[in-house]
């Protein structure tokens, strides 16, 4: 089994001490006091004063939290790290990660410093960024793509000291668009990357820019999501909560499972060390069960033709018969409209004029048909998933803000019959300004339900971010680089 540790150990040691008191043998204080005090000495002196003044507060502040229990000593200890850190006693450590991603390419910069009390890394800021399309869209041109990373590039240099560029690891890592593109193709476009990137002004090693595996992605996903709610605070690995990250390309589900589902999740179970809490994680990629590759799959089951356009024409029962729109995927072109023959239901209409009204609908117990043909491929199936909590990202998230489940701001609680209920009303209109909203929203049923087998009361978190951080894989990819660079 790999073995994932993502803290930092607590070697470096220039960053635990806070700060060194130290006088030359021509600087004794007789001597200064002899010759008189200067301007520069009485600078020096005040900034000693004060950061003796701090270090004081610190440890009477240590003293408070030493002497109460669990739970006052957790805040003193955030207490006296902040005090520390207003006093500037810690380096800043800076980290930039590229997600390049199958819709589009992120840039993340974190900014970190070591706690005083423990040596462990304390997150201080994030700058996040989006660039569309994904790097995989410039399949047949790699060069294209450099222009959304030229302008990533530089919204990190906005929030990161240019003395600190230098010293500054970034890594790109690509997830499943790349993954699902023929070998070459993907080659191609990560080495146009290490090009330019090289070029950047951070520091890129060798293997700073490749794609990612998807039990990487998993796990780290769910570090952040646990990070960023304190869920390592505690010693048990029953206190953390499973995540559920759905991409473009890829979806991938972690948790710690109970005793009794251990065996039987065996083969994805991972030994991981977090805080010092030694666990074992199952994760689980299902590449192609990403929202934009399960679109495909179910728009596009075989090879189709060309129109005069150019663009490859589909018709499907999970579109709505007087829609009519493009959609590009994988470097192809699609134009995409509902069946010849499509359904009409007549609706009784609720204002004063009354009258019905004959409105075109998708029938939606045949696109859910075809949706489950696609999610019932899924063979392993996360057994306990629904014995956590459970917090859900990305594009369950994104769906759920726009079909007005949760608020777009806030986040929320929702069920996963919230989703059925959602697909079923959303199929009965013409939505030309979101031609796919049925047909993602009725994936999204059936890949929780008939996928990985959730009840339809069964409770997820939806969260963009957590106290003001982004929910992705690229923190616990911060916190694994450091303790790999450092």
């Amino acid at each position: 089994m790999r073995r994932y540790i993502l803290q930092r150990e607590k070697e470096i040691n220039a960053v635990t001490v806070p700060f060194e008191l130290r006088l030359d043998d021509d600087d004794t204080p007789s001597r200064k006091m002899a010759s008189g005090p200067t301007k520069t000495s009485k600078k020096a002196l005040s900034r000693l004063y004060f950061r003796i003044v701090g270090l004081l507060g610190m440890l009477f502040l240590g003293y408070l939290a030493i002497a109460s229990d669990l739970k006052p000593l957790h805040l003193g200890s955030k207490a006296i790290d902040s005090l520390a850190f207003s006093f500037n006693f810690q380096k800043p450590f800076y980290v930039v990660i590229i997600d390049a991603g199958s819709t589009g390419s992120r840039v993340l910069a974190f900014a970190f410093h070591s706690s005083i009390m423990n040596g462990n890394l304390v997150l201080d800021s994030e700058l996040f960024h989006q660039e569309k399309p994904g790097l995989s869209s410039f399949a047949n041109k790699p060069s294209d793509g450099m222009k959304s990373l030229e302008i990533l590039i530089e919204k990190a240099k906005s929030v990161i000291p240019q003395s600190a560029w230098a010293h500054t690891p970034l890594f790109m890592k690509a997830t499943a668009g790349l993954r699902l593109l023929p070998e070459h193709k993907a080659s191609a476009i990560l080495e146009e990357c290490r090009k330019f990137l090289k070029k950047c002004g951070f520091r890129v090693s060798e293997n700073a820019v490749s794609i990612m595996e998807g039990t990487d992605e998993g796990i780290f996903s769910w570090f952040t999501v646990n990070f960023l709610l304190d869920r390592f605070s505690s010693q048990s690995a029953k206190s953390t909560v499973a995540a559920l990250d759905l991409g473009g390309g890829s979806t991938q589900i972690t948790y710690a499972p109970d005793e009794e589902n251990f065996k039987e999740l065996e083969k994805y179970i991972h030994s991981i060390s977090a805080f010092n809490n030694n666990m074992s994680i199952y994760t689980h990629s299902y590449l192609g069960m990403g929202l934009m590759a399960a679109r495909k799959a179910i728009l596009v089951p075989e090879k189709l033709p060309r129109n005069e356009n150019g663009m490859i024409e589909v018709r499907s029962e999970c579109i709505n018969p007087i829609i009519k729109t493009s959609w590009s995927y994988g470097g192809k072109e699609y134009e995409v409209m509902g069946p010849e023959k499509g359904a009409y239901k007549i609706f009784r209409n609720q204002n004063f004029a009354g009258g019905d009204e004959n409105r075109p609908i998708v029938r939606f117990k045949e696109c859910l048909n075809l949706v489950k043909r696609h999610t019932d491929t899924i063979v392993n199936k996360p057994v306990g998933l629904n014995k956590h909590e459970i917090y859900a990202f990305s594009y369950y998230f994104d769906r759920a803000t726009e079909i007005g489940l949760i608020d777009p701001f806030t986040g929320g609680e929702v069920t996963v019959d919230s989703f059925y209920k959602a697909a079923l009303e959303t199929c009965e209109y013409a939505n030309t300004e979101q031609p796919f909203m049925c047909l993602d929203l009725t994936f999204i049923y059936s890949l929780l339900r008939n996928g990985f087998g959730l009840e339809p009361t069964t409770k997820l978190y939806l969260y963009k971010k957590i106290t003001g951080h982004e929910l992705s894989w690229a923190l616990g990819s911060a916190f694994s680089v450091l303790q790999t660079e450092l």
